[in-house]
């Protein structure tokens, strides 16, 4: 008996899966979270240690200056000297820059700190079963100390066993979960291959494995995590370091600047017989207040930020140099496969040949497919469902038997009651209707060639010895993925496409994600080629890979993010690693590059702008008695209808602004300047406007008020 396949029902549709996994979170989400808080404030009282300050020159200087006036004081109050309430505060306020610096160091770290603290809560005791020695039986075991295992010894890890050390999968397959390590619930797959890593302090949910440990106590990938996490190995960058020895070498000048400006007030006040010269409080505010605390106070700050930045989007970095690296980036390499296209090739469109219903193509395209697990399987149903109404087919009652797919027939299909319905290759569905005295439509050709041509691959079906179309099986392309990639243009980014596909295949696939080039049948030499050749032009490289044949060209890229899941060699080639495997965040990882560099250029734009502010409300306070002439600089003016109200109280408010403008800023400095593609000069028209511009303004309006509220509470 022969079946009409278009005759068999329909069945309802599945209800709804439930709600997927949820995905914790190590690190708070708020930027002010209260534990953080209270542990920045202690961790600022601690980092007064002059050993820690001596690192930031700036901040050193302050810190002296605030030493050397506390000394000062206690000596004042016992001589019973004047302007005491004056000295005590100019003091106070000099310590209260040096922690509100050591403050904003401490919140970039508190993050961090706490993803440490859960990374050690998921790095428990626990016993391996180790193999014995020689290794030749797997099932003679031992019991020992996850901290007693070495580099190169087996272990044996079955369902609800702690993995107890980083390793590569030698034997077996299990599901593991990682979410103590990526944060993600949902298992992933561990087996020989390229899939092999394993972590420790994960835990394998099924099935059993052998593991050989890659890694010796202490030299674990977990523990590499919590100590970058806090920041305890944390080096400057270059960029950082350039911009210290800056503000070092502005420090040093104003500081001379200052000492020598004791000698010459004081001959100037005896020649004019007028005023007196400036007191050690004064001097120090004033060089306080002429060197850029500001972004001396937020750089470290903004290092440590960038980085963790970086590791909430679950990437962690092997060091900032990376990340700073990565918003250097000149020209970004992408697999095709799971990076610009899902990964595998989808059904997207029946072509029926004519005479053909589309309806009848569709309705036998799917019943081929229904045993077939493959994703291309999967996806020919969901598109008969989804495009023609054809779900869940129910067989139940018929004679049924499914055709596997072999390497030597090339094709699927499945028998129903006497009639035989296959999918496969063009050539080997053409053989199959001839042995079974069918013909071939000379329309069939032309339809598989056009597909071919298009980068997509045919899969002709047939019923019995009759041929009813084709189906059109493409990569399918990630959404938004042309924005993105016009993103990265805008940033002066040139995106190349690495596929192992033809030419054509790759050509078509380029156009349409809108990358910039592409590199076709691609080789471990011909990818360490590409980058050599646009490094030796002057341009930074970034790529991602996964697999022991990407190693060479992940340690020659100058931003390498290797997979979480990929090989040991892969990550340790690197310098950073996707703890969520997903090749589209090199992507997160330039712009968060590009933010790091952005925010320091700005706050450092911001810092010079407010320093200049600073110079015309301090100098005319300090010095207009001896020097009249500074009463032209003097904009803001002192006494009785003036903007301020005396010398002193300027001066102090001045103070005051400069420490308290490194805590307003402190959640810019976390957050990052807001970022937008756009080139290098429009970068610099916007920081001059919004943090030079505004670096100038600010500061005027705050010292006034600041000045108020010191004549309202009785200070000044």
């Amino acid at each position: 008996m022969v079946t009409d396949i278009r005759d068999i029902p329909v069945a309802a549709a599945p209800p709804p899966e439930a709600a997927g996994y949820k995905k914790p979170k190590h690190a708070p989400s708020s930027l002010f979270d209260p534990p953080i808080v209270k542990r920045a404030i202690l961790e600022a009282f601690r980092k007064l240690d002059p050993r820690h300050v001596a690192r930031n020159p700036v901040m050193f200087v302050v810190e002296v200056g605030g030493i050397v006036t506390s000394f000062l004081l206690v000596r004042d109050l016992f001589v019973g000297a004047h302007a005491v309430l004056f000295n005590f505060q100019i003091t106070v306020w000099l310590w209260f820059t040096v922690l509100f610096a050591n403050f904003a160091e401490a919140m970039a770290e508190g993050r961090g700190k706490a993803q440490a603290d859960a990374l050690r809560r998921s790095k428990t005791e626990t016993t391996a079963r180790r193999i014995l020695a020689d290794g030749t039986d797997r099932t003679a075991e031992e019991r020992v100390k996850a901290t007693d295992l070495r580099k190169g010894d087996l272990v044996v890890c079955e369902a609800g066993d702690v993995i107890p050390g980083d390793g590569d999968v030698i034997e077996g397959i299990a599901s593991v979960d990682e979410s103590a390590i990526t944060g993600e619930s949902a298992p992933v797959i561990r087996e020989t291959g390229d899939r092999s890593a394993v972590t420790g302090g994960t835990r394998v949910l099924s099935d059993r494995i052998v593991v050989r440990i890659t890694s010796n106590p202490g030299e674990a990938f977990i523990d590499r995590m919590i100590a970058l996490v806090e920041g305890a190995r944390r080096q400057k960058t270059p960029n950082e370091i350039a911009l210290t020895i800056l503000l070092a070498g502005t420090t040093i000048i104003f500081l001379l600047a200052v000492a020598t400006l004791v000698p010459f007030a004081a001959y100037s006040a005896r020649a004019a017989g007028a005023g007196s010269p400036p007191t050690v409080f004064l001097l120090s505010a004033l060089l306080v207040c002429l060197i850029p605390t500001t972004i001396g106070g937020l750089l470290s700050a903004i290092g440590i930020a960038g980085m963790d930045r970086v590791m909430q989007h679950n990437v962690l970095a092997m060091s900032g140099k990376a990340v700073e690296a990565a918003g250097d980036v000149n020209t970004l390499l992408l697999d095709k496969t799971g990076t610009i296209t899902l990964g595998n090739r989808q059904a997207v469109e029946f072509i029926p040949l004519p005479g053909v219903a589309i309806g009848e193509l569709a309705s036998a395209a799917q019943l081929s497919s229904l045993a077939d697990e493959t994703p291309e399987g999967r996806s020919i149903v969901v598109l008969a469902k989804e495009k023609y109404g054809l779900r869940g087919r129910e067989l139940s009652g018929h004679d049924t038997e499914f055709i596997p797919f072999t390497a030597q027939t090339r094709m699927s299909g499945v028998d129903l009651n006497g009639t035989r319905i296959r999918k496969g290759a063009g050539d080997a569905v053409k053989r199959y209707l001839v042995e079974a005295g069918g013909s071939v439509p000379g329309q069939l050709d032309q339809i598989v060639t056009g597909i071919a041509r298009a980068g997509g691959t045919p899969l002709v079906v047939a019923v019995n010895d009759r041929a009813l179309g084709v189906i059109h099986l493409k990569d399918i392309v990630k959404g938004g993925m042309r924005q993105r990639f016009d993103r990265l243009r805008a940033m002066g980014i040139k995106t190349v496409m690495i596929t192992g596909d033809n030419p054509l295949t790759a050509a078509s696939i380029a156009q349409e994600a809108g990358v910039d080039d592409f590199l076709a049948e691609a080789t471990p030499e011909a990818k360490m080629a590409l980058i050599r050749k646009e490094q030796k032009g002057g341009k930074l490289v970034a790529m991602t890979g996964d697999g022991t044949n990407d190693a060479p060209a992940l340690a020659q890229a100058d931003v390498g993010v290797a997979m979480n899941t990929g090989t040991q060699a892969a990550k340790e080639a690197g310098n950073m690693v996707d703890l969520d495997s997903n090749p589209t965040k090199l992507i997160e990882v330039v712009e968060i590059g590009k933010q790091l560099l952005m925010t320091r250029g700005s706050l450092t734009t911001f810092s010079i702008a407010n320093d200049i502010s600073k110079y015309f409300c301090i100098i005319p306070a300090m010095f207009a008695v001896i020097y009249p002439m500074l009463g032209a600089i003097n904009f803001l003016r002192y006494g009785p209808g003036g903007a301020l109200s005396t010398p002193e109280s300027a001066v102090l408010a001045a103070v005051i602004f400069n420490a308290l403008i490194i805590i307003a800023l402190i959640p810019l400095a976390l957050r990052g300047v807001r970022y937008k593609p756009m080139g290098a000069s429009a970068v610099l028209r916007r920081n001059l406007l919004i943090y030079g511009v505004g670096g100038v303004l600010v500061p005027f309006p705050a010292i006034w008020i600041i000045d108020r509220l010191l004549v309202l509470l009785r200070l000044a």
